[in-house]
């Protein structure tokens, strides 16, 4: 990593900034030349000071859009304007992307999170309008001059969130700015302020005004972060998570009847901890595990039943808890894909316990595998992080059980190819035998061949026609006689 010295042009200091390459400099001196300034700002200086800077680069200029888009012609490999109705120019050279905005002094109707675009001619009220101090600092790497008029330095160094105007004026303007400390927090393992973490409780509910689907993404990227359980408790100690995902804070006066010493809440977020650390190495956070995790118990409010004796039960509550997931993801605007996988897994993750010390069938072990279908990895890592119990004894044992399932389904699967389970027959075959054309019955056979496929493992061919007969008899279908019959 390269660096340059710069000047703080509000306390004449020099700070040493690192660069990744000779392009930002390169860029600044084309825009220098023709009258403008160009300053490297936001979260690409946060980067930068942390020594995690990227192939994505933010500027911001004085020149209006359709000037930095002649700029970029004839030195850029690519250029794109789909942001250029907030300013916003995008551009490629040499495998980095740069995007560049004009300095902007928006205002907000509070009413919406549609700002009203507006083009100003200071960095200084540039930065006044970003999120936080950290976001507020800008280079310019044509002078060397380093611009931090609301000490984001400062509050990087001491790794804390803070806004550069007040926080309800910053809130009030772009309510998603809560959800964004959040995720900061989440990604950055920062602390927020107190008065950024004052106004987010006074002032969660004006996250109704943000559409879901920013929320959202603010949400995946919070809980795809390093420490997303910091950021689950913001929200939900702020209130935030009262708007955003009201299942979760519901699940702190519920207690786990197999976890007696901690809520359904606390034993959650233990999941999603332990679930995270079963993730594969070298793969990324896995967004549809780490929302299971979280979510596979939030039926248990609606399903608490008390019993004699003092205990509580929650039947049934995976049944109800997979119905709330998609009830709730999809209000989040989640792909289907997403929610259909994360909504399977809530289902499933019960299925284990009826295993016992493996009283299952090579029949009961088929239908697991196949109900999970290409979530088993996901599923066995569920499984296995849904243990929380602090009895080490008990915890072992759990795990020593899933061993011998997973030993079993290997077995299973390496002599009968469990991950392509289908009839012994296939659906031309089933109408030759049967004389059927297309339609119900035939998948209605199919599913019957299927069922017994799971139940007693492959037939010999044979056999399994004359299953077929059997059950086509039984549905008062007379098959065509075969030949030499």
């Amino acid at each position: 990593m390269q660096t340059v010295d710069v000047r703080n042009r509000e306390t004449e200091e020099q700070v040493r900034f690192p660069v990744a390459s000779d392009l930002g400099a390169e860029l600044a001196s084309r825009f220098t030349e023709a009258g403008h300034q160009l300053y490297l700002v936001g979260g690409t200086v946060r980067d930068a000071m942390m020594d995690r800077l990227g192939n994505d680069l933010d500027f911001a200029t004085d020149a209006r859009p359709q000037r930095v888009r002649e700029l970029l012609t004839g030195w850029a490999d690519a250029i794109w304007d789909t942001g250029i109705a907030f300013g916003t120019m995008g551009a490629t050279k040499r495998g980095t992307t740069v995007e560049i905005t004009t300095f902007r002094s928006d205002s907000y109707d509070r009413m919406s999170r549609n700002p009203e675009v507006t083009f100003g001619d200071s960095i200084e009220g540039d930065l006044l309008r970003r999120d936080f101090t950290v976001n507020a600092m800008a280079v310019d790497l044509a002078t060397k001059k380093f611009v931090d008029p609301y000490n984001g330095r400062g509050a990087l160094r001491k790794r804390v969130l803070d806004t550069p105007a007040t926080p309800q004026e910053s809130f009030a303007d772009d309510p998603l700015r809560m959800m964004r400390a959040v995720r900061f927090v989440s990604q950055l393992g920062f602390d927020i302020a107190p008065r950024v973490l004052a106004a987010i409780r006074e002032m969660a509910g004006e996250i109704d005004r943000i559409t879901a689907e920013r929320v959202q993404v603010e949400l995946s990227k919070l809980l795809c972060g390093r420490f997303p359980r910091r950021g689950l408790e913001l929200m939900v100690d702020t209130g935030l998570a009262d708007h955003v995902l009201p299942e979760v804070p519901a699940m702190r006066l519920e207690i786990d009847e197999h976890h007696q010493h901690k809520d359904v809440y606390q034993h959650s977020l233990v999941v999603l901890d332990q679930a995270i650390d079963l993730e594969e190495q070298g793969t990324g956070p896995d967004l549809v595990l780490r929302l299971a995790a979280l979510l596979h118990d939030i039926g248990k409010p609606a399903t608490r039943r008390f019993v004699e004796g003092g205990g509580v039960s929650f039947h049934h509550h995976e049944v109800v808890g997979a119905k709330m997931v998609r009830k709730r993801l999809r209000a989040l605007r989640y792909s289907k894909e997403v929610i259909e996988e994360v909504a399977q897994l809530v289902y499933l993750h019960l299925r284990f316990h009826g295993y016992g010390k493996g009283e299952w069938t090579d029949s009961a072990v088929r239908r697991y595998v196949t109900d999970a279908g290409p979530l088993l990895s996901r599923l066995h890592k569920l499984v296995r992080a849904d243990s929380t119990t602090r009895n080490r004894r008990k915890a072992a044992a759990l795990q020593r059980t899933y061993d011998d399932l997973e030993i079993r389904i290997a077995r299973i699967a390496a002599e009968e190819d469990l991950a392509r389970v289908r009839p012994d027959l296939d659906g031309n075959e089933i109408m030759r035998l049967l004389g059927l054309p297309p339609g119900p019955l035939v998948g209605k056979a199919w599913r019957y061949l299927k069922e017994l496929r799971l139940d007693r493992g492959p037939l010999e061919h044979d056999e399994a026609i004359a299953e077929l007969r059997k059950w086509a008899e039984a549905e008062g279908i007379t098959p065509p006689a075969e030949p030499g019959d």
